[in-house]
């Protein structure tokens, strides 16, 4: 079974995926969190860097960590442009809630700058095996174009941002694309009764998602 290991970086999360002597990083966090995640996975056998999404709160450690374990980056093909262009995808939001955490987002887009290209592409149900990891991607489109999650079967799934816990669980509060984003809630939701881990807050056990909840 796959041990899912959650590294608080700020208000985001990072997470090592090991299995039988194997391990992958997922996400990055930000820069000003380099050094307490290298602390907390320098142990691990780390075989590959997946990235949910490409936002830079995701993913700005993204080729520091290539470079130290030798390990590729891999991501969707549909957010590789969003990686050097943080604001290619507009973002929207209708709550109140939402509207605050759209503002302060957008502030921080318009000040990073980001310079890698992965070198794999992930597509909906690519196999991990590859890396030690028995688990598959699933797209989960909505929050960015190219966001994916990671189905990791009983022992849980890793959502990014296509749904949220930052003030309570939810659908993803920012969206690129709201129709996409409750269509990713509802294939979240048929993965039935396992764990869900979070780009932001603690994992909450898996339920129906959508509708005006956020």
């Amino acid at each position: 079974m796959i041990n899912i290991h959650r590294i608080v970086c700020g208000n985001g999360n990072c997470y090592v995926l090991e299995e039988n002597g194997s391990a992958v990083l997922v996400d990055t966090g930000r820069t000003e969190y380099r050094e307490r995640l290298a602390a907390k996975i320098q142990s691990f056998p780390i075989k590959a860097i997946i990235l949910t999404h490409g936002h830079f709160d995701h993913c700005q450690n993204a080729d520091y960590f290539s470079r130290l374990f030798q390990a590729p980056i891999a991501m969707s093909a549909a957010d590789a442009d969003l990686v050097r262009n943080q604001m290619k995808e507009p973002l929207s939001a209708h709550t109140i809630l939402g509207k605050v955490v759209l503002k302060a987002s957008v502030a921080s887009f318009k000040k990073v700058r980001m310079d890698f290209m992965p070198s794999v592409f992930l597509e909906d149900g690519a196999c991990l095996e590859q890396y030690g990891i028995g688990a598959h991607i699933i797209a989960l489109p909505g929050h960015t174009e190219g966001s994916v999650g990671i189905d990791c079967g009983a022992a849980g799934v890793l959502v990014g941002d296509a749904l949220m816990n930052m003030f309570y669980p939810t659908v993803s509060m920012l969206y690129e694309n709201w129709e996409k984003v409750q269509e990713s809630a509802r294939r979240i939701a048929d993965l039935g009764d396992v764990l869900v881990y979070f780009g932001h807050g603690r994992a909450v056990w898996n339920r129906k998602w959508g509708g005006s909840e956020n």
